[in-house]
C-alpha cells in the first residue's frame, strides 16, 4: 500500500486522467474531490461491497436455477405427477 500525506488543496495523479484532490478536512473527516473519465465507475467502500455481493448472489442464483433446470430434464422434463 502507498500512504502519500497531502495538504488541502494538494492532489494526488492515478495512471494518466485520475486526480484526486484534498478539498477540505475537518474533524476526523476528509473531503476529496475525483477528476476521472466518465468510463471510470467510483464507489464508497461500503457501496462497492455491497454491490459486489449482490452481484454473486445474483450469479449464484442464476448457476441454482440453471441446474434445477437441468435436473428437470434429467428427471422427466415437463410431466405432471
Amino acid at each position: 500500500m502507498l500512504v502519500l500525506s497531502r495538504k488541502v488543496g494538494e492532489s494526488i495523479i492515478i495512471g494518466d486522467n485520475i486526480q484526486v484532490k484534498v478539498l477540505k478536512v475537518e474533524g476526523g473527516a476528509v473531503k476529496i474531490g475525483i477528476i476521472a473519465p466518465a468510463n471510470v465507475r467510483i464507489y464508497r467502500e461500503e457501496i462497492y461491497k455491497t454491490i459486489a455481493q449482490s452481484n454473486k448472489m445474483a450469479t449464484n442464483a442464476a448457476f441454482q436455477l440453471d441446474n434445477v433446470l437441468k435436473l428437470k430434464e434429467v428427471i422427466g422434463g415437463d410431466k405432471d405427477r
